[in-house]
């Protein structure tokens, strides 16, 4: 194929099974025109089995639709009565069970029917690509490949590319490009071996896991205990991934790598347990029937214990001077500890790891190109922090093959195959590396290559870095402990945190004034990037806290004694009204106190504040590139950007009220003058009220596209699939907008309100939830204060007010709550555990 310029404008999905379907959710959440074929129905509506699949899309949970109103454009289609629709499709991807005669059976049926340009895909898990093919007629060949999307598709970041004998390279460019951009995909090109390389890696290492454990004694919970975030690997750890995998599955993948893997020297290995078999026989499947290694009763989640052959309370821990050690030792020494410890879990870990170690060094030249495609097909595929040889690079390379050889001499490794001989010659080099500035290790060629030169990854600025790769965030403007502003050789400059999580305290607000102030002298435009996600968790609320504990501490009272908070709330009001301090209430030391530390809350506040409006108002454009969570503040200064470019995984809110709170950053003010811009006939409250439900509420958008209908992102602003082209997207942004003749809106001075009229209508929906037990009284609470803000205060409804004033209720009332016992208790708790307090 010859195209210059490859467009996919239509897919079609044939299969409607769990993976297909959500393969079609993915499409249509990158607004593709999609059609989800599936067997025609026995009676009825023939397409029937594929409306009932679609249906199912909107109860996943996480949701594979970045919206659930995107159900609606994925077209049904059956294999009967609608073939003709495939040849309008650029791409088609066959995504049925994993079973070679049924694709080729389907490939038979549908191949007449596709266009001459059409690409034709399998979504295979590990089923030989040049098998597979032979099914095809052979002028199709160099357009069929193997596409492997990893589960769940939208949330996966690994797609493993795989040829087939005759596939067109430039189809397989033209593809990859695809995933890349428009998928927001990282495309690994594998091998036709079984199971490839993710699944072929990750499984090994998950039998190696069940082995391990079983040898040393170790119950499940243990396992999962000592396997997960401890180093590096995800939450799931080991038993709680194999769940959400299905167990059905797993077993289905072992038996994959037994029966097609015959010479591998792991072989005997290749077999699922006998209790693995036993609950798929029982019907315990996993998290799709809610019961596999793990169930859940009542709010107990247990776990089964394999010397009782029954389920029990899961209490897996680690043993506590290996947790110290591993914790707050460097990463390079995590496997020396593992190695020299004498406790069996660390035991178990270094045994884990050297049979890992072995088995990626042995099966490399066969499954993959070089060091980097591997690594990066375990961290994308399984969601490894590192992979594995990043993590024996780290470690010391010819320290780790001198112990897995001292280990393979003394029996204790699952083989005693000899390492090979390119393992030796890395060992012998300066640097000991098979990762460098330069590329990775290539063992079929002996030498270093480079990342893929396809011009779509001209687009990742700063891609996937692994360990011994160099990064260059170009050159400094400005840099305090707080915040760096910087630029890559062009007049955008880059605004990065430094605070972890990104949180927003008094340092990253003074730094951000002063960014802006430097961009608005000297630079065209400023785009707000974080070189890690999240783009913000918030304002650091141990900040605000820390001054009302303070002043507690002061009066020689408790943090939580409302006669103590009432005094500091006092204390408030007189300093914002002003009032004629009264001797005979409180002690003149501490009435100056409490307010010393009141004016410090106040100052933060309105630091904030001035800080949103000045990206608001800045005389250069201000883009905001959102990745992950923007939460309270982040989210504010997401809001108050001129425009927003945001991956689809962006999770925005205004969570405030959660801890108690209100949004007084701007956001309160911006929803009102917001309503106020779109209002009908005058009337601001029916938008207002819509905004009012999503922060009273603290909905939280859980994508980039929730986020415009929740309105903390505007229609214009701009979604990508593809978290490494988000800088470049921006930067592009921010330039138009510079290029555009750019001047900041005028400050809105007349703003009409709803008034009071408005906080009455909301407080008799508050009161109607209050008496039905819906929300709590300190909930009733915090739902008022929002609303007063909201609708500008006890005014006449229409009142017209400008933005000062909007922002002055969002202080007041922002300290007003901040100083009540429930407010503290919910921040507290929050703080301490990382969940919400009802109370």
């Amino acid at each position: 194929m010859k195209n210059a310029h490859f467009v996919v404008r239509k897919v079609a999905i044939l299969g409607a099974g769990v993976m297909g379907a959500q393969i079609a959710a993915h499409m249509v959440n990158a607004n593709i025109e999609t059609v989800l074929y599936e067997l025609p129905a026995e009676t009825g509506n023939l397409n029937a089995n594929v409306i009932k699949a679609v249906e199912q899309l909107k109860k996943f949970e996480p949701s594979p639709l970045s919206i659930k109103t995107r159900a609606a454009y994925i077209q049904p289609a059956n294999y009967d009565q609608h073939l003709e629709l495939l040849k309008d499709c650029d791409v088609v991807i066959e995504a049925i069970a994993e079973r070679i005669d049924w694709k080729q059976a389907l490939y038979e049926k549908v191949a007449p029917y596709l266009g001459e340009q059409t690409l034709f895909v399998s979504n295979t898990s590990g089923l030989s690509i040049n098998t597979l093919a032979q099914a095809l007629p052979e002028t199709l060949r160099h357009r069929f490949c193997g596409v492997h999307f990893f589960n769940p598709p939208r949330y996966m970041h690994l797609v493993e590319l795989i040829p087939c004998a005759q596939s067109d390279n430039e189809m397989l460019d033209h593809l990859e490009s695809f995933l890349v951009t428009y998928l927001g995909k990282g495309v690994i090109r594998a091998k036709d071996t079984p199971n490839f390389i993710a699944n072929r890696i990750g499984v090994f290492s998950l039998l190696a896991t069940m082995h391990h454990g079983q040898s040393f004694g170790l119950t499940f919970d243990e396992v999962d205990a000592l396997t997960g975030t401890l180093i590096g690997r995800p939450k799931s750890a080991t038993y709680r991934t194999a769940d959400v995998v299905g167990l059905d599955v797993l077993a289905h993948v072992i038996h994959t790598m037994r029966d097609t893997l015959p010479d591998d020297h792991w072989h005997s290995y290749f077999e699922a347990p006998d209790w693995l078999r036993d609950l798929i026989d029982d019907g315990a499947l996993g998290q799709k029937t809610k019961r596999g290694v793990y169930q859940k009763v009542g709010k107990e989640i247990q776990i089964f214990d394999l010397g009782r052959n029954e389920y029990r309370t899961a209490i897996g821990e680690v043993a506590e001077d290996l947790k110290q050690q591993l914790k707050l030792g460097k990463s390079s020494d995590s496997i020396a500890v593992m190695h020299d410890s004498e406790h069996k879990q660390g035991q178990f870990l270094w045994a884990i790891h050297r049979d890992l170690f072995h088995y990626c060094a042995v099966q490399l030249e066969s499954i993959a190109d070089n060091t980097r495609d591997l690594d990066l097909a375990i961290r994308w595929g399984f969601g490894w922090k590192r992979g594995p040889f990043e993590i024996w690079q780290n470690a010391g390379w010819q320290q780790i093959v001198d112990w897995i050889n001292a280990d393979i001499a003394a029996g204790k490794s699952m083989r005693d195959t000899p390492l090979p001989a390119w393992v030796y010659e890395i060992g012998k080099q300066q640097m000991q590396s098979v990762h460098t500035p330069q590329g990775s290790y290539a063992p079929l060629f002996q030498s270093l290559h480079k990342r893929s030169t396809l011009p779509v990854y001209q687009r990742q600025l700063y891609p996937d870095r692994l360990v011994g790769e160099s990064v260059d965030y170009g050159e400094t403007i400005l840099e305090t402990d707080a915040i760096r502003l910087w630029h890559t050789g062009d007049k955008i400059a880059i605004l990065s945190f430094k605070s972890k999580m990104h949180t927003i305290s008094k340092a990253v607000l003074n730094g951000m004034q002063d960014a802006i102030k430097e961009a608005e002298m000297n630079w065209q435009a400023m785009v707000i990037w974080q070189t890690e996600p999240p783009f913000s968790a918030g304002a650091d609320l141990k900040q605000a806290t820390e001054h009302i504990t303070a002043a507690c501490r002061e009066q020689d009272a408790p943090l939580f004694s409302s006669s103590t908070l009432e005094k500091l709330l006092k204390q408030f009001r007189r300093s914002v009204k002003s009032e004629t301090h009264n001797d005979s209430e409180d002690p003149v030391k501490s009435d100056t106190f409490l307010a010393e530390k009141l004016t410090e809350v106040m100052v933060m506040i309105e630091q904030f504040q001035q800080t949103s409006q000045a990206l608001r108002y800045s005389m250069i454009p201000t883009v905001a590139a959102v990745d992950g969570l923007a939460l309270g503040g982040g989210c504010e200064f997401v809001m108050h950007c001129d425009r927003t470019v945001a991956t689809l995984e962006t999770y925005i809110g205004l969570v405030e009220a959660g801890v108690g709170l209100l949004p007084a950053g701007g956001g309160c003010k911006e929803f009102a003058l917001r309503s106020a811009q779109t209002a009908l006939e005058g009337d601001p409250f029916p938008q207002l009220k819509k905004y009012y439900q999503t922060v009273a509420m603290a909905e939280l958008a859980k994508s980039a596209e929730q986020g415009k209908a929740l309105g903390f992102l505007r229609q214009a602003d701009s979604i990508i699939m593809n978290r490494f082209e988000l800088l470049h997207t921006a930067k592009h942004q921010a330039l138009a907008l510079a290029e555009s003749g750019y001047r900041p809106p005028l400050k809105s001075m007349a703003i009409p309100v709803a008034g009071n009229t408005g906080i009455a209508t909301i407080e008799s929906m508050l009161v109607n939830m209050h008496e039905g037990a819906f929300i709590s009284d300190h909930d009733y609470l915090i739902g008022k204060k929002i609303a007063y803000v909201m609708c500008g205060g006890d005014l006449t409804p229409g009142s017209l007010v400008d933005e000062e004033w909007l922002l002055e209720l969002e202080r007041t009332a922002f300290i007003e709550l901040l100083v009540t016992e429930k407010t503290q208790a919910r921040i507290a708790h929050t703080m301490k555990t990382g969940k919400p307090l009802r109370n």
